[in-house]
């Protein structure tokens, strides 16, 4: 007997899901607990195993599509079961609890009874393809293209039923609808033939028109719509102070370099400054807490958050108990997290529940920032490249590499005095490393 899986909550607060690539095409067998569909949530790109043995009968959505939890995800059962799995007459929305009869039901031959079946992939599913802004039975239901391209459709407000398709069988495309939204370039209005000018006369230029070029929209990615999202939010919602300081990075460059040499392996700088925080955290655990409501709750564990720079956008990933951890391990972790943060293979809880964040804008270049602080936390550090400077050392000018400091905290929380003296302990444990590492 059919059986309907349907997308479960797999990270906190999920509420939908896009498809970002099926792994078992419809009609293929597929195993208990073999990953079934690749879906992506505000953050992580997952895999999703599916709890049934036997044959993938239906997809819930398109790849491309966005479903929410609870909705089936797929439908698997037994190969004899295939026929009515994928007979256009049953398709309804995804969500739906139950297959409606075609509308010339009385036409078609009966098929076996299995257990409710939605969404569908084929051919035919395109053409009568579910939400639309307009009422059913317009021209636009009758063409064909795949859902992520009518939602681009109504995003971009284009009208599908004036495009001619440019894909197999007149289906319209991404690229068709890209097209359409773009307006066309004005012709040049056509001028009357100038008269002869007598040959005396000064010849005179015409100014050539310029080209017009058209704007282009680009539909922000489900990511990059949650960054923008909890940015202005926390933005909103949380007063930023922040502090800008300097340190003298010689010691901790030095220090970095004969880990490196010594454990043949390269430590990251943020391992070393995440080990410097540790204790300042202890010392001022405000920066290591959460705001709710007219509570302060103070976090025991310290789950320190690494933003990386990935190339779908902004990813904080997490560090779990950082306290407990050394240098070196702290070298592998910050590593691990940055290669899965870019390739979004991380877990979603390895993408959630910072306590507090470090931010190195100097692996892309950057100096003094104003990092804004994540929200359901109250504090975050920004660190820059070091950069030669000239510096006073014992009283005398010298040339070190200085490293450009930028603190942000939430100021309902946490006092200007007592952000300097957590910024103060932060800066003498980077100046001499000897300080946390002896910890």
């Amino acid at each position: 007997m059919a059986q309907e899986f349907r997308l479960p909550d797999i990270g906190e607060g999920l509420t939908e899901a896009e498809i970002v690539r099926w792994l078992v095409p419809e009609g293929q067998p597929v195993e208990a607990d073999q990953p079934v569909v690749e879906v992506e949530t505000d953050k992580a790109v997952v895999e999703i195993p599916s709890p049934y043995r036997g044959i993938v009968l239906r997809h819930g959505g398109a790849e491309g599509e966005t479903i929410s939890v609870g909705s089936v995800l797929v439908v698997i059962g037994d190969a004899s079961e295939m026929e009515a799995a994928v007979d256009p007459g049953s398709i309804t929305d995804p969500g739906a609890s139950a297959a409606e009869p075609a509308p010339n039901a009385e036409d078609e031959a009966p098929v076996a009874s299995v257990a409710p079946i939605v969404g569908s992939l084929s051919e035919d599913a395109e053409v009568l393809s579910g939400r639309s802004d307009r009422a059913p039975g317009s021209e636009a239901d009758a063409v064909k293209a795949l859902p992520i391209v009518r939602k681009l459709a109504r995003e971009l407000g284009v009208d599908l039923a004036g495009i001619k398709g440019s894909g197999s069988d007149g289906r319209v495309t991404r690229e068709d609808v890209m097209a359409a939204a773009s307006p066309p370039e004005p012709a040049l209005k056509s001028r009357p033939e100038p008269e002869t000018a007598p040959e005396d006369a000064t010849p005179t230029s015409s100014p050539t028109p310029a080209a017009v070029v058209a704007d282009e929209r680009r539909p922000m990615t489900r990511l990059r719509r949650t960054i923008a999202a909890n940015m202005a939010r926390s933005w909103a919602e949380i007063p930023h102070v922040t502090t800008f300081d300097e340190v003298d990075a010689t010691r901790l460059l030095e220090i970095r370099a004969a880990l490196s040499v010594r454990h043949e392996m390269k430590v990251p700088i943020e391992a070393l400054v995440v080990k410097a925080v540790i204790p300042a955290l202890l010392a001022f655990p405000e920066l290591n807490s959460t705001l709710d409501g007219d509570e302060l709750v103070v976090h025991a564990a310290h789950d320190v958050g690494i933003a990386v720079d990935a190339p779908d956008g902004l990813l904080v990933a997490v560090i779990k108990d950082a306290a407990g951890l050394g240098v070196l391990e702290l070298a592998t972790e910050v590593r691990r997290l940055g290669d899965g943060a870019k390739t979004r293979t991380l877990a979603p809880d390895e993408l959630t529940g910072q306590t507090f964040t470090v931010s190195n804008i100097g692996a892309v270049g950057g100096g003094h920032g104003t990092p804004i602080i994540p929200y359901g936390t109250t504090a975050i550090l920004s660190v820059g490249r070091a950069k030669e400077q000239v510096t006073v050392v014992g009283g005398e000018l010298a040339i070190a590499p200085v490293m450009p400091l930028s603190l942000s905290y939430d100021h309902r929380v946490i006092d200007g005095a007592h952000g300097r003296r957590f910024m103060s302990m932060v800066i003498e444990n980077l100046e001499e490393p000897a300080l946390f590492l002896a910890g």
